[in-house]
């Protein structure tokens, strides 16, 4: 017999919630199959049976229970419940069981279509009975253990910092005329697609550099600025929104982004994103034009200072050397914390990201 137990996850993670059983008590199980789905406040993972055996349940869907404690047991199998019962389906009947007279039993077939005419009361008695029930109205459901975690942290930063959105525009002609000659060829070399978030990773970084004041942090009354670059991204899952990094972003080429990407999002949708996926940061970036955003204001990472938000490319008539153009243009938001960048310096780094993003340094 083995007990299933809740792993560790980090010290920050104390307890987790059993989201899911995916076998029943009493069923038979074999090794590797998935037994149960936990969630934590950052983190949703399944587990797997170690072996042969029979499931027993001891923590149920929805509770939640401490690191280490035990889920379940997989007990060994009786071997002799199964050949007693196929001996038993398999009995022959006595031979002087008597054969019914299907003459004698069966109803006449002339008195049915009489019945079916045959007015009843049932229907008025029934509305009679009482009013009906209306349907319900609303389901009441407990938060998961994530959307707890989006929820406090979403109102936490919003009474410590003091957010502020800028906007700005970019011509994406450029980038999409890239991604329209090499896209086949990138997706033959690399295995996975070009899109546009390497680009924009690369653009943050480039302003992160001539601004590093969105590449700070408060900590108490001290000023921390990183010197690292590592961006979080931020996707949608079924589950909630995950936030995992990409480090050193700086040092790696846009294929090598674009191939992390994959794997990160790969992992969030299966989620079995981990720890070390999720932790650090300096810097967010949120496409909400995956949706068909136009234009937002994304709210802050914290304790990070700054998130850049990407949305719908649109074409729309522009001024080009003093003649109108229709270009893809999209729109480009900057949430920072007030306390720690000025207006100036915000409105430099989307005009940094903007002319990175119209002339973009690509290699294959």
């Amino acid at each position: 017999m083995s007990d299933i137990l809740i792993p560790s996850f980090g010290e920050s993670i104390t307890s987790a919630t059993v989201a899911a059983w995916h076998k029943g008590a009493g069923d038979a199980v074999a090794r590797g199959d998935t037994l149960v789905t936990l969630e934590t406040d950052k983190v949703s993972t399944d587990l797997e049976a170690d072996e042969d055996g029979m499931l027993e349940i001891l923590v149920p869907e929805g509770a939640e229970a401490p690191i280490g404690a035990v889920l379940g047991r997989i007990a060994p199998s009786a071997g002799t419940a199964v050949p007693e019962k196929e001996e038993a389906a398999v009995l022959p009947e006595p031979e002087n069981t008597p054969q019914p007279d299907v003459k004698k039993v069966a109803s006449p077939p002339e008195e049915l279509p009489e019945q079916a005419h045959e007015p009843s009361e049932t229907p008025r008695e029934k509305q009679s009975a009482g009013p009906e029930q209306a349907a319900p109205r609303f389901i009441r459901k407990p938060m998961s253990p994530l959307r707890r975690t989006i929820a406090a942290r979403l109102a936490q930063v919003q009474h410590q910092a003091a957010i502020l959105t800028t906007f700005n525009e970019c011509d994406m002609s450029a980038v999409m005329e890239l991604r329209r000659q090499f896209n086949a060829s990138f997706r033959e070399r690399y295995g996975t697609k070009l899109g546009f978030m390497g680009f924009f990773i690369k653009a943050a970084v480039k302003a992160l550099k001539e601004v590093p004041q969105v590449n700070a942090k408060i900590d108490g009354t001290d000023i921390v600025e990183n010197l690292y670059y590592d961006i979080s991204v931020a996707i949608g899952t079924d589950k909630g929104l995950v936030v995992p990094v990409l480090r050193d972003c700086d040092r790696k080429t846009l294929p090598e982004l674009e191939l992390e990407l994959a794997a990160l999002a790969e992992k969030a949708r299966k989620g079995t994103l981990s720890m070390q996926d999720l932790q650090g940061g300096c810097f967010t970036i949120s496409n909400g034009g995956t949706y068909g955003s136009l234009l937002s204001t994304p709210i802050l990472n914290p304790p990070q200072s700054g998130i850049l938000g990407m949305h719908a490319i649109q074409e729309r008539p522009v001024v080009r050397d003093g003649q109108i153009a229709i270009r893809p243009m999209m729109y480009l938001a900057l949430s920072y914390d007030h306390r720690l960048v000025d207006g100036k310096q915000a409105v430099q780094f989307l005009i940094a990201v903007k002319n990175a993003v119209e002339n973009p340094v690509f290699e294959l």
